[in-house]
Parts: C-alpha cells; structure tokens; sequence
C-alpha cells in the first residue's frame, strides 16, 4: 500500500480495561473510572456516589493494588500486555489474508489506551470506515453496550465519523467454540486423561439485570451448551458457574467460589476450569480461579486442579478474530 492510500477499513479491539500500574492510587483511578458507569452499577447516582467515594474507593485499591502486583508483569498487566499481541497477530494475520495492511488499533473502555487515543489514531490514518470488535463473546449491557456507549462518546466532538459496523456477540461462532475445544484437549491431553470435570467460569452479572433483559445469562448458556457438545461431555461432566461477584445483592448462579467448596468437600479427583468470557487472562482468571479459587477447592478436600488458560493470542483465536472480522466487512 502506497503511503497515501487510505486502507479500505479499520478494526477496533476493545476491552474492558486496567489500571496503569499495581499501586493503590492506579487502581484507585482506575475504579474510579470503571464503578461510576452506570452500565456496570446502576444505583441512583447520588447514593452510589456517596458509597464509590465515602467506602469502595477508601478501603478497596490497597486490597486489589496487592492482586494486581502477583500477576503484573514486565510488559504491565496480562490484559494489556495479551490485547497488545492479539491486536498485533490479527492485524499480521489480516493482511496475509486480504494482501493489503489493515490497520488493527486497540482501545479500553476504562483507562489506557482510551477510545478518544484510538480515535485521534483514526483520523491520522484517515479511516472511513471502522469495524468495532468488542473483546466479549457474549454480550452484556455491562460490558459490550458500554463500550459502544465510550465509543460513541468520543465521537460527540469529531466533525467527520467513519461508517460504523459492530460486533454484538460471537457465543456460539464456531471458530470460537473450536478454539475453545482446543485449548480443553490441548490440557487434558497434556495431563494424560481423556476427560476431566470441566467447570466452565463466566464473570457474573447481578440476577436483577437478567430479569430486565439483559441476554447474557442466555449467551453463557449457549456458549457452555456448545463446548460441552464440541467435546462430547455428558451433563454430569460439566457445570457451568458464575465469578467475580461483587455487593450483597444476588448475582447469576451457581457460583463458582461456592462450587469449588463444594466439589472439594467431595474429595473430587480432577477438575479443569475454563473461562470462556475472557477472552485474554487477566485478574480475574489469573488471580480469582487460579489463585483463590484454587485455593477454595484444595483447602476443601479437593484435589488435581488446573486451571485452562483464556484463548489469549493462540493462532486458534487471531484465526477465529479474522473469521469474525472477514464475516462482518462483506460489502466494504
């Protein structure tokens, strides 16, 4: 491509975010920014602010500063450092398919890169047209419409906004599901079993937001419902559980840390976690499940567990992103 054309389309990776460093004024900001979203916690703005700034924000960034600093790393946070190889693997694999560079950026919807960088990056490439994929599998309104609604706000100030087309979800895609299958045999392989009881975690949403309508608790189903078809399980080799829950009210159930518990006091020989709504490892599935979840089910009674790493930048899921993105550019 000459230096002056224009590339026929963009892509625009976002995930949901992290903090720029594991110390407690980082991860202050950070929450800060992420909390205060009403699509994550939508309490009435005044209460909630009064709760985020008198209670959460004072006493939770030193606690969650100190999980960050077990799974940082030299290239900072897993999520960061992964979205930067998938970003890199997707944009090498889109011109090795399509003969031509296109451009892949990268943005966060809380914290760096923000989407207003992805959008100054934009209008320096001068791109028309932009294919926005939301690194969630399965669509929330906490999650995916909130992306879109950043993505939108950003965009308030610019004169000139590229033609717009964007990913809801890809739960039951099946280049996704094979991916996914892959990793779980890949392990089970590796640990010498044909099978194990397989736990498949997702990040939880509260119950009352399914009852508005909200279709994850459905995308998770029928993501767990297809894997579990992919690998042949019987119903009784599979449980599907829900993470990372946060305040009194009730979230989607089972719950994963309770079901650790449980299948540990039941002396349970062999277990493999799966998180197939991250679509790259970070504090949730590295220090949650591996580490404390871990911990849950071998204090218990529990024993052999392994936890199954996220798609991350496996040729499997750059493979499944360019499927993903050749499906939804027909036309351009």
């Amino acid at each position: 491509m000459s230096s002056n054309k224009k590339p026929p389309f963009a892509v625009l990776l976002v995930n949901l975010g992290t903090p720029d460093a594991p110390t407690p004024s980082a991860v202050k900001k950070y929450l800060a920014e992420f909390l205060w979203d009403s699509r994550v916690v939508d309490v009435a703005r005044p209460l909630w602010w009064l709760i985020l700034h008198g209670i959460i924000l004072r006493f939770r960034p030193s606690r969650v500063a100190k999980n960050y600093q077990l799974v940082w790393t030299d290239e900072g946070s897993p999520l960061l450092a992964i979205s930067k190889q998938q970003r890199a693997g997707l944009e090498a694999k889109l011109e090795e398919t399509l003969g031509e560079k296109i451009p892949v950026l990268l943005a966060m919807t809380y914290g760096s890169p923000s989407m207003e960088d992805a959008g100054r990056e934009m209008r320096k490439l001068g791109i028309e047209k932009l294919l926005v994929l939301p690194m969630y599998p399965q669509f929330s309104s906490s999650t995916t419409a909130a992306a879109f609604d950043r993505l939108a706000a950003s965009l308030k100030k610019c004169p000139h906004w590229p033609e717009l087309r964007f990913i809801r979800d890809y739960a039951t895609h099946p280049a996704y599901i094979h991916a996914l299958a892959q990793t779980v045999r890949q392990s089970w392989q590796a640990k010498g079993k044909d099978t194990d009881k397989l736990i498949m975690s997702f990040h939880g949403i509260p119950q009352r937001y399914t009852t508005k309508g909200d279709p994850y608790a459905r995308h998770c189903e029928a993501t767990a419902g297809a894997l579990a078809k992919e690998l042949g399980l019987q119903a009784e080799q599979w449980k599907l559980t829900y993470q990372s829950r946060f305040g009194r009210e009730p979230w989607l159930q089972p719950y994963t840390d309770e079901t650790m518990k449980t299948l540990g006091a039941a002396k349970t020989n062999g277990i493999s976690v799966i998180c197939p709504g991250f679509s790259a490892d970070c504090l949730e599935t590295l220090e949650e499940i591996e580490g404390e979840n871990r911990e849950y089910y071998e204090e218990a009674g529990g024993k052999d567990f392994t936890y199954i790493a996220a798609l991350n930048s496996r040729p499997e899921h750059i493979q499944m992103m360019q499927e993903l993105v050749i499906q939804h550019t027909q036309g351009w």
